[in-house]
């Protein structure tokens, strides 16, 4: 649950979305098909709201992205934000286009002024807006400063921007960003952040963390410090993947951190000599055929009888396996004795009795 105290409505076409103020973390990711590919887009975005997406980000660095967020706007029901880089133009169209929000970069928006034109049509549109501080895209002279260190420079930039849209453009409908692909300098810069303006709703992300596997530890890493700590209303685990396997990531590390659950928790033992069975296979095989599932179960999946009921003695049903054999249980009592064969059926079907 977010600890900001402001909080952030975000309006989709049939869907309302609450960044902050108390509300629940917001699972969010970003469309990578071409900005031209009306119809893959809209697919893509709708195979994320199946996976558990409750906002959609898309990028508009042109006007031919400027038509297919329009499409999005009309098909899709949550809300959708637009990342504008370098373009006040486009931020502007996108804003009366009726994206939800605007995410802008201060380091090539061009400046203060263009903002406030952007924040003005932003105020009319009932669009949020985020900004979206990088690493890699500080403003020059403030990524120049000899003064402070480099988290510190994330935070000024963050601080100015999120300063001048309070304080000269009285808009509130705020949130801020500050992202490095470094796990402890993002870590770092967001806990600044949140120490100076703990009221302004932080959207929380390792950006360009890589491909699925390294991706998946360094975000884990640095957003479950962040979210222990109460940290972040709003998230995304980028990865150079399918924004689905985000959106599942995601999920996965709000229910780790018992913030959220959507869909099973798997229990599984990392097998040893003790094994008899192709534990590997079975549950591959069972996440697999659970992963449309959004009812949120925990089910356990051991090797032997040394992690079986009493260690997973938690989980809502489980098995145990043996040689030719298994033993099927529920919250730590035993059901029944199924054959080596019978696993994967059995154990489902437990799971459609819940």
């Amino acid at each position: 649950m977010s600890a900001t105290t402001n909080k952030v409505v975000l309006r989709g076409t049939g869907q309302t979305v609450t960044i902050g103020g108390g509300a629940p973390v917001v699972v969010q990711t970003m469309l990578n098909k071409k900005p031209d590919d009306v119809k893959g887009n809209i697919d893509q975005a709708k195979r994320c709201i199946d996976a558990g997406c409750e906002v959609i980000r898309f990028s508009v660095p042109n006007e031919v992205a400027l038509h297919t967020l329009e499409s999005l706007l009309k098909e899709i029901e949550i809300p959708i934000v637009a990342d504008i880089h370098f373009d006040a133009e486009m931020a502007i169209q996108s804003a009366k286009a009726g994206a939800a929000k605007i995410r802008i970069n201060p380091g090539n928006i061009g400046g203060l002024e263009k903002t406030r034109d952007v924040i003005d049509v932003c105020k009319e549109c009932g669009c949020a807006v985020r900004v979206g501080v990088n690493a890699g895209s500080l403003d020059k002279a403030i990524a120049e400063r000899q003064d402070i260190s480099f988290e510190e420079k994330l935070c000024e930039s963050a601080m100015q921007y999120a300063n001048f849209l309070i304080d000269d453009c009285d808009f509130h409908n705020l949130v801020v960003s500050l992202k490095a692909h470094d796990v402890n300098s993002c870590v770092k810069a967001n806990r600044i952040f949140a120490s100076k303006m703990p009221n302004v709703p932080l959207h929380i992300g390792v950006t360009e963390a890589g491909s699925a596997f390294q991706g998946l530890i360094k975000s884990g890493a640095g957003l479950g410090i962040l979210l222990s700590e109460g940290i972040g209303d709003t998230l995304r685990i980028s990865l150079t993947d399918d924004p689905e396997v985000e959106v599942r990531a995601e999920w996965t590390l709000l229910s780790a951190l018992n913030l959220r659950r959507r869909g099973p928790e798997f229990i599984s033992c990392p097998t040893c000599a003790r094994t008899q069975v192709d534990l590997i296979s079975i549950v591959s095989e069972i996440e697999a055929k659970l992963a449309t599932l959004t009812k949120p179960v925990k089910v356990a999946i051991m090797g032997c009888v040394v992690n079986g009921p009493g260690e997973a003695a938690d989980a809502d049903v489980g098995v145990a396996c043996g040689k030719g054999s298994a033993v099927l249980f529920s919250h730590g009592k035993i059901i029944r004795k199924v054959d080596e064969s019978e696993i994967v059926s059995s154990l489902l079907e437990e799971i459609d009795k819940l």
